[in-house]
């Protein structure tokens, strides 16, 4: 989809999010939080005008439709270009009227560190406010990235921790999130793929939760994949390593004792299968014992043998070394 329309990961659940159908209620939530992020109080004389802004014309669009649907309002639109060397487009909602009173309904005062209580009292006007704190700040890795990460930044601390406490005491499904100071924003962020994935849920981006799923299984699949294949070769080193070792064991004996010399058929005959197959596991060596003797040869049999030939060699090579 993003290959066509060349958006990111992130923009494209924003995206998702914000086309989302809501309730009144859930409308009021998601701009209570998002015009507290993104809007910004303009003063022309005595009259107060609201300036609401976003980098996604969804976005914006949604807005714009929120306002009219819930204070009837026809605000206006205006577009400017964001400052830095990508200077991407910025879509500004602007209200100038009544800006006061929509503030006020909202619960938003710019000179007041009081939330909107009255806006998170069930687990949809949660969602919805923590909906509208991604839209206006959010970002999240492509889940292909080097590592799981969603993130919402704020430049006051204290708004930062009251949306930290929204997300770690979200009704039903508590997510880890934590927060920390970069440079001289807030971040309020999720590491664990689970909880994103859960929190795309929340902010109703069902279709990109399912492509992250998607993605997130390939590349789990993978990585089990590689670990397992990993540790075949290191399984593989170790076998070597201990089949030589035990070769030589069992040469220094037999040029020693002569094979006849080694009175332990059972332990004669695993011998003689060692130096036949140098590479073979445990599993397998007991395999051929069992075909040998003709009779249940376990693992654990054929470990014992290869441990009590190990003490024999310690042994004998103590007595060598005496004076």
């Amino acid at each position: 989809m993003r290959k066509e329309s060349g958006i990111s990961f992130a923009e494209a659940v924003k995206e998702e999010s914000a086309r989302s159908e809501r309730s009144d209620e859930e409308k009021r939530s998601l701009l209570s939080s998002f015009i507290r992020i993104n809007g910004y109080l303009r003063l022309k004389g005595r009259q107060s005008g609201l300036d609401i802004s976003s980098e996604s014309s969804s976005i914006a669009k949604a807005i714009y439709q929120y306002l009219h649907d819930l204070y009837g309002i026809s605000a206006r639109f205006a577009y400017t270009r964001s400052a830095g060397f990508l200077k991407r487009m910025v879509y500004h909602v602007l209200v100038e009227t009544e800006a006061d009173d929509i503030l006020s309904d909202l619960g938003i005062d710019y000179f007041s560190i009081e939330n909107p209580k009255h806006l998170v009292a069930n687990q949809s006007q949660i969602a919805a406010y923590l909906t509208g704190a991604f839209l206006a700040r959010g970002s999240v890795n492509h889940p292909k990235s080097a590592s799981y990460h969603l993130e919402i930044s704020f430049s006051d601390e204290a708004f930062a921790k009251w949306v930290l406490r929204l997300m770690q005491h979200y009704p039903y499904r508590p997510f880890n999130a934590k927060l920390i100071q970069r440079r001289k924003q807030y971040v309020v962020y999720l590491k664990r793929s689970d909880d994103i994935s859960d929190f795309l849920i929340v902010l109703n981006a069902k279709k990109c939760c399912l492509e992250f799923e998607n993605t997130r299984v390939e590349r789990d699949f993978s990585n089990i994949t590689n670990r397992l294949s990993n540790l075949d070769t290191a399984n593989y080193a170790k076998t070597l390593k201990s089949g030589e070792r035990q070769a030589m064991q069992i040469r220094y004996f037999v040029d020693k004792l002569g094979w006849d010399g080694i009175e332990n058929e059972k332990l004669r005959t695993l011998m003689r299968l060692r130096l036949e197959h140098p590479d073979a596991s445990l599993n397998e060596l007991s395999h051929l014992l069992s075909e040998e003797l003709n009779t249940t040869i376990s693992r654990s049999n054929v470990n014992h043998l290869f441990r009590y030939l190990n003490e024999q060699y310690e042994i004998a090579q103590s007595r060598e070394t005496e004076p």
